[in-house]
């Protein structure tokens, strides 16, 4: 008798800490795996997620405070190719793309240079069903909002102080990660993409990964002269251990891509063959708490362009004469 109480005691113990220990997970593989822990239990594997300066967050334009000191960002090496290959990997959550850490990030309000290490993108449900001629279906999947409103999928450039080696050593600062974070709407195709799409077929499963050669990170993203519009916030990674000490930089200038590019990254999986497709893989808005959002001073800048408009504009009336 003794011993059976044993046993099951430790079954019981067994059980209790195989559930504090499950892996943590996105709400739409709860399905096939109901003993993961989905974002509202992330506090269970790390307690750092219940910290109150959590990512994403919902931006309210009305409530964001103007920062003059946010000026455009200085950009090292975003147009070069770099010397080593990229690393495009399945990693059970997402698609990330490891970089060599040459292209920088600096200014724009920030203390110091940071060093791009990687990117990852997070998506909806991508759809390639139409309701009506002409009408594009699909459920949003950024993780960050403006005013309420998502977008179809959000890029993240994960950098880190260049005074560090890599994201361990960074999380040791309060300010140890910079990500810039790009909203994607569903538009024209861009052709940029083509090389990393391709890549998709070849990592279809978890723990599958690929080289490809190295593109210029600028051709990812929108022209630069559109990037001195954004929003900037203290919080934290968006997955477990949610490590609050990462400086967010939020553009408002979208990239475009079409929609079957959307859907070719919803064709992945979280698992093995047969596992659920890669989808809704976001985390949802977080408090803002006591915290502040900043707007760029660029953002109340005119465009060269629209600004030599106006100068001959105003020079055309100043020189006319008087009716």
């Amino acid at each position: 008798m003794e011993l059976l109480f044993l046993a099951l005691f430790s079954l019981h113990i067994l059980k209790t800490e195989a559930v504090v220990g499950s892996h943590w997970c996105y709400r739409s593989q709860k399905c096939e795996h109901p003993e993961c822990e989905d974002p509202h239990q992330w506090h269970l594997t790390d307690a750092a997620c219940n910290g109150d300066r959590q990512s994403p967050i919902n931006i309210v334009t009305r409530n964001v405070v103007y920062d003059k000191s946010l000026k455009p960002l200085t950009f090292e090496g975003y147009d070069g190719k770099g010397s080593s290959k990229w690393n495009v990997e399945n990693n059970g959550h997402t698609v990330k793309v490891t970089l060599d850490a040459s292209p920088k990030v600096g200014g724009g309000g920030l203390a110091r240079k940071y060093k791009a290490v990687e990117f990852h993108l997070h998506w909806g449900v991508p759809s390639l069903q139409q309701s009506s001629p002409g009408v594009q279906q699909y459920i949003p999947g950024s993780e960050h909002s403006i005013d309420g409103e998502k977008y179809a999928m959000e890029l993240h450039l994960v950098h880190i102080r260049e005074d560090v080696p890599n994201v361990a050593e960074a999380k040791k600062y309060k300010d140890g990660l910079a990500v810039l974070a790009f909203f994607i709407k569903v538009d024209e195709e861009n052709k940029n993409y083509a090389a990393l799409l391709n890549e998709l077929e070849n990592i279809q499963y978890k723990g599958l990964s690929a080289q490809m050669d190295p593109l210029p990170l600028s051709s990812l993203l929108p022209p630069k002269e559109e990037l001195g519009r954004y929003y900037r916030y203290e919080g934290s990674l968006t997955t477990p251990d949610c490590f609050e000490g990462v400086i967010w930089t939020i553009f408002e200038m979208p990239i475009e891509l079409s929609l079957p590019q959307l859907s070719q990254f919803a064709a992945l999986h979280f698992d093995g063959k047969n596992s659920t497709h890669m989808i809704e893989n976001f985390r949802p808005i977080q408090p803002l708490n006591q915290r502040k959002v900043s707007w760029s001073s660029a953002s109340i800048v005119l465009p060269p362009a629209k600004l030599l408009l106006l100068l001959l504009t105003l020079t055309y009336f100043l020189s006319s004469p008087s009716q």
